[in-house]
């Protein structure tokens, strides 16, 4: 009785995420994606530029290497984007720190889609706890949202191209911060993912090694099947599933995937975690299932929560007390053994 209320508590959420929400065209905008890129026509010649991302080791690589421009005042930091947009807003980075007066662990946060407000809770108990705490608002959220637009449309839709930028966006808005607090003096990083956000923290994990434990919360590994299958998403496959098939969506949005980056995330001085939710209709527990066995494959050695609890029910007691003391028992552990709650 109490799950079939949680299912339709799950459902109701979701259907006033739809509210505003419009179906977009289907586009490849291959220019945005791989700038390089010189009259890319048909969706194969796409493809086999994803293809040859995903085996660039330095895709995620911000080019310029340009630390330059970070202003910090009464809690909040900004500095400029290593991708310019043609959104303005969106090309300056904010973030939230929440500081904890010790610089031995700092956990940068990267939300979920759609986000409204930044997690208050979360950053208060862990800076109590000696983490501090740094809220980065990913692209087309927040400060950095489109002028006009209800959701982060910008951020995750039917436009290929637009999507693949906007992910590498926010993976290097990430590094680029985690350099400025390395440099600071923080001695571990750490980075917390929810949702969409996860695949932008899991890719940072992937590529970065001055991350040495990575937490993701409602996560899996192909985010082509994640859109083409979530409930959350409806409205991008009606825009996709006319002028695509999901085999072509997996390779063309391959980048993304982070199946395609288990042996990085299995390094040997990364720890990882993960929070699922077993009756998630967002990210379908078969996609995570086969990411962490992936995972497992390559020698990693997650530790995983299993919740009784759907996509947006993780947030209410006692589901996102028993996420918070898992995240904090691992945050502040050492020992890299699996444990499966």
């Amino acid at each position: 009785m109490y799950h079939s209320w949680l299912d339709r508590w799950d459902e109701r959420r979701a259907r006033r995420g739809e509210e505003g929400k419009e179906a977009t065209d289907f586009v490849l905008d291959a220019e945005r994606a791989f700038p390089d890129a010189k009259e890319i026509a048909s969706l194969e010649e796409f493809c086999g530029l994803a293809d040859q991302a995903v085996a660039d080791p330095a895709f995620f690589d911000e080019p310029s290497g340009s630390d330059q421009g970070f202003q910090r005042q009464d809690g909040w930091l900004k500095f400029p984007s290593g991708i310019s947009t043609d959104i303005e807003e969106n090309n300056v980075v904010w973030a939230k720190i929440t500081e904890s007066g010790s610089f031995d662990q700092v956990m940068v946060v990267f939300h979920h889609w759609n986000a409204t407000t930044r997690n208050r809770q979360i950053a208060k108990y862990f800076s109590r706890r000696g983490i501090t705490v740094v809220e980065i608002a990913m692209p087309y959220h927040f400060e950095r949202r489109r002028p006009g637009s209800l959701h982060a449309d910008y951020m995750l839709s039917a436009n290929l191209g637009r999507t693949i930028q906007s992910v590498r966006q926010g993976v290097w808005d990430g590094r680029k911060l985690i350099r400025w607090l390395k440099s600071e003096g923080y001695r571990e990083i750490s980075v917390l993912g929810m949702s969409l956000g996860s695949w932008i923290a899991g890719v940072i994990a992937a590529h970065d090694p001055a991350v040495s434990k990575a937490s993701l919360f409602l996560t899996a590994g192909s985010l082509a099947e994640m859109v083409w299958t979530g409930r959350a998403t409806r409205l991008i496959r009606d825009s996709l599933e006319p002028e695509i098939e999901l085999t072509d969506l997996r390779r063309a949005w391959g980048p993304l995937n982070m199946e395609n980056y288990v042996h990085r995330l299995a390094r040997p001085d990364l720890d990882l975690h993960v929070v699922l939710a077993k009756r998630d209709k967002v990210v379908l527990p078969e996609l995570s299932e086969r990411f962490m066995q992936r995972l497992k494959d390559a020698g990693a050695k997650p530790n995983i929560l299993e919740l009784n609890c759907g996509h947006y029910s993780l947030a209410i007691p006692p589901y996102i007390l028993l996420a918070g003391l898992s995240l904090k028992r691992f945050l502040s552990c050492a020992d890299k053994s699996p444990r499966r709650i």
